[in-house]
């Protein structure tokens, strides 16, 4: 939708001496009642304060906005974010809000770190077949984090090298997320010797299998669908010369399936309706990510054509997006359209028509439509960005501006709100919020000196206006303290 800035920021990876996967986490044996949770907290708090967690996992994450390829699709993010909240909600132990996002990898594989991150490729949801498989494996990563896991693995290894441990597990974590990034990071740093651990990560898989079954069945989603992923990544393995990335830190073994057939044959039958989102997800994954464009159109017209779907209206949708992607936007239109008419506040919908309006040269269409959903849903976040983006493509920039403004005030981690402010602000020759908008999204990637540069830029555009001036200099000293907080971590 939005083109974006890409910065590479490699941190010492002796920052990350607390650092580890939640997959790869330590097997302490705290507590093995299966009706009860475990007293972690005091435990876990040991080593490792939440304030503390909190600020590791602010920091990996600007990582791996530099480094990984981390999808910026607002309805994407808002399809995951919305599916990985429902099952927050039935969670015990949650100590802060959990953001959760997808990777562009086929790989079947996620994970989660400090802080409530929760990453997701594209891979596992590609490969599922129901939503319900999909939030087994949030679930499951979900519980890897109220268990702080992450905070018992650093327990563990208080005694080990606290600069072998950043080197060992920063280079898993990117190696997770963007293996082709992280295969070097891996041979430097000898992570490999990381699978040495892999027997103290059983306890703590089956606990995750355990808690994410019942979160999974208390979000209302089948909990059968757990059987069901393991079999698929079990059959991946047969068919494989190597086990799948999700395998090689969470080890499926033949107990673990055992136990949670086990487990999952006390719960009722689980009947549910395909979920349409879900399946419009996929579709989007598949259309605009996962196949070339080519292809994709191929896939798309035969699927539609042989009807093997679930969904009607998601093979539609897919065969509009890489109709869409393959530059014939009069044909995915009509198709688009068509959808709108029994679905027109679909977020789905209203990104693809966006895009094709504005590839039409016809962004007023797109800012009248949005703005009539605006109404309804004024804090939602596909159709914000969606319609400031409409707004820079009408030359309408001082519009964008101002509603963009508005929604960073309530989402201040958002790069593709950022992006797009810094169009609006260079359409209206506005240079002092230009580079301050850059800044910030250098900020998001822990790129503190660049950003500390741009405001710097900033500060030349300010002429007599004493309070900005002091509101830069006010932020600069604040990125250079978040920089110096980095530094004492190692």
């Amino acid at each position: 939708m939005i083109s974006s800035f890409v910065f590479r920021r490699f941190f010492s990876l002796a920052l990350l001496a607390t650092v580890f996967v939640a997959a790869n986490s330590s097997a302490q044996s705290l507590g093995s009642d299966k009706n009860t949770l475990p007293e972690i907290g005091v435990v876990a708090s040991e080593a490792l304060t939440l304030d503390k967690e909190i600020l590791i996992g602010d920091a990996i994450m600007r990582q791996m906005r530099g480094q990984a390829p981390i999808i910026g699709d607002p309805v994407i993010n808002e399809y995951i974010q919305d599916l990985g909240n429902r099952l927050v909600l039935q969670a015990d132990n949650t100590k802060f809000p959990f953001q959760f996002f997808v990777i562009n990898n086929n790989a079947m594989n996620a994970f989660a770190f400090y802080g409530g991150h929760v990453g997701v490729h594209t891979g596992i949801i590609t490969a599922a077949d129901n939503e319900s498989e999909l939030a087994s494996v949030l679930a499951h990563e979900v519980t890897h984090v109220t268990q702080r896991h992450l905070a018992r693995r650093a327990l563990s290894q208080q005694r080990s090298s606290p600069l072998a441990l950043a080197s060992m597990f920063g280079s898993i974590l990117l190696a997770m997320a963007n293996p082709e990034a992280g295969i070097a990071a891996l041979s430097t740093s000898q992570a490999m010797s990381a699978q040495m651990g892999i027997d103290y990560t059983r306890s703590n898989e089956q606990e995750a299998d355990r808690i994410g079954i019942d979160i999974l069945y208390a979000a209302g989603f089948d909990p059968k669908a757990t059987a069901s992923f393991f079999g698929k990544m079990a059959e991946q393995y047969r068919m494989s010369s190597r086990p799948p990335e999700r395998l090689l830190t969470h080890p499926l073994t033949e107990k673990r399936i055992a136990d949670a057939r086990i487990r999952m044959d006390g719960y009722p039958n689980v009947r549910l309706a395909p979920s349409k989102s879900f399946h419009l997800a996929k579709a989007r994954i598949q259309a605009r990510y996962q196949f070339k464009p080519d292809y994709a159109l191929e896939y798309f017209i035969a699927v539609n054509d042989s009807g093997s779907y679930l969904i009607k209206e998601a093979a539609q949708y897919g065969l509009a997006v890489a109709l869409f992607e393959n530059e014939k936007y009069e044909e995915a239109k009509t198709i688009n359209d068509a959808l709108m008419q029994g679905d027109n506040e679909n977020l789905f919908y209203l990104d693809l028509a966006t895009d094709i309006d504005i590839a039409l040269g016809k962004p007023q269409d797109a800012i009248a439509m949005l703005e009539r959903v605006l109404k309804q849903k004024p804090r939602n976040s596909v159709v914000v960005l969606n319609l400031a983006n409409a707004l820079v493509s009408s030359k309408q920039y001082t519009r964008s501006i101002e509603i963009l403004r508005d929604y960073l005030l309530v989402h201040p981690q958002d790069e593709i709100a950022y992006q797009i402010l810094t169009d609006a602000y260079k359409g209206e020759k506005q240079y002092m919020g230009m580079h301050r908008s850059k800044a910030e999204l250098l900020a998001l990637y822990g790129a503190y000196p660049n950003a500390v540069d741009e405001l710097q830029h900033a500060y030349n555009f300010t002429g007599d206006n004493h309070l900005e001036k002091q509101r830069i200099r006010a932020r600069i000293q604040q990125f250079r303290d978040e920089q110096e907080k980095l530094k004492q971590m190692q």
